[in-house]
């Protein structure tokens, strides 16, 4: 535990990648008071600097992390490949707070995953040790649920993702940039990425097939269950890939065991950590990943409407921005509350 009047050490892993960026990124923009700050990834990205939102050097320099010793810190973030957590996380738990963004310890049942806006009471008691990020999908669908849940009790869940490609990194979003560019210009794309053309497409798989679920279709139902507390809540999602570079997007249809007006659900979501409802008469109308989720510290919702088929029911849509939104700022927001619970 940190000291009355200590800032926390802190180290991100994976700082090369999406996440990792934002994440400091974060860090800075917060003012997340630190004693120290490592950046660390592996031995390929070593010596390289990382950059600020607007591409500055932040004068912070990336350390290898297989010869990091994380007795040296009191928070961890990690924020890069599954594998860095699996070879990495555990030792950094012995000494520090450990925020993992990966699914590898999420199903875990000692290990609480957390939303900040939705589920904090999960963090009290921690002065060291793992804890788990969701996904992004799964952070906005369990943000936008859980105040809804509150009031009228949810009874199932059905879910259509509609997923940026920087949810598989970098090098997809570069894939989209190079297929758009070549699909301009009369050539063939490679759709190396996605094992298909992205660009101009869309691809209703997310993550490899379990059965007839994809993966990340399984994940939404078992995280949005934990997350949420509700362990047989019925959830049927649709997992699908779409070209755009930032922001995922939700078409929500939610089934409450008591009345709930789109008037009652409007005036608790507006009050709720985390989320801003748009008007449909606003110039706004509703939400968009091209323009809302680039404002990335809310859950954005519009559409807000009654089920015509269905009592009980809403219809919703559901925008955030999957990298800044529902992973760096979730993880930060993650360890103000273990730093405050600290002093």
């Amino acid at each position: 535990m940190i000291g009355a009047a200590a800032a926390p050490r802190i180290a991100v892993v994976g700082a090369s990648s999406l996440i990792g960026e934002a994440l400091i990124q974060e860090l800075f923009a917060r003012r997340f008071a630190h004693s120290a700050l490592h950046a660390l990834d592996e031995q390929r990205h070593v010596g390289r600097m990382v950059a600020d939102a607007e591409g500055v050097d932040t004068h912070l320099r990336i350390h290898d992390l297989a010869t990091f010793d994380f007795s040296r810190v009191d928070l961890a973030f990690f924020c890069g490949r599954a594998l860095q957590s699996e070879r990495y996380a555990e030792a950094a738990a012995a000494h520090a707070w450990t925020i993992d963004h990966s699914s590898v310890f999420r199903q875990r049942p000692d290990v609480p995953l957390v939303v900040a806006d939705v589920n904090a009471s999960a963090l009290e008691g921690i002065e060291r040790g793992l804890i788990a990020l969701p996904g992004s999908a799964c952070t906005a669908l369990a943000t936008a649920l859980a105040p809804l849940h509150a009031l009228a009790g949810l009874e199932r869940a059905d879910v259509a993702t509609y997923q940026a490609v920087s949810g598989s990194g970098r090098a997809a979003m570069d894939e989209l940039a190079s297929e758009t560019a070549a699909l301009l210009n009369g050539r063939r794309p490679r759709g190396r990425a996605f094992g298909r053309q992205i660009a101009f497409n869309v691809i209703p798989q997310i993550d490899a097939w379990d059965g007839a679920l994809s993966r990340e279709e399984r994940r939404l139902w078992e995280e949005t269950r934990r997350i949420l507390s509700l362990p047989h809540l019925a959830i049927n999602a649709t997992a699908v890939r779409v070209p755009v570079f930032f922001g995922h997007s939700l078409a929500v249809h939610a089934l409450f065991e008591r009345p709930l007006s789109p008037v009652d659900a409007h005036t608790v979501l507006q009050r709720s950590s985390g989320i801003r409802v748009i008007e449909s008469d606003s110039e706004e109308e509703f939400p968009t990943p091209a323009t809302l989720a680039t404002a990335p510290d809310r859950v954005y919702l519009g559409r807000l409407r009654a089920d015509p088929t269905r009592d009980c029911a809403l219809n919703f849509w559901v925008v955030a921005d999957n990298v800044r939104k529902c992973a760096a700022h979730n993880a930060v927001s993650v360890a103000q509350i273990l730093v405050n619970s600290g002093r």
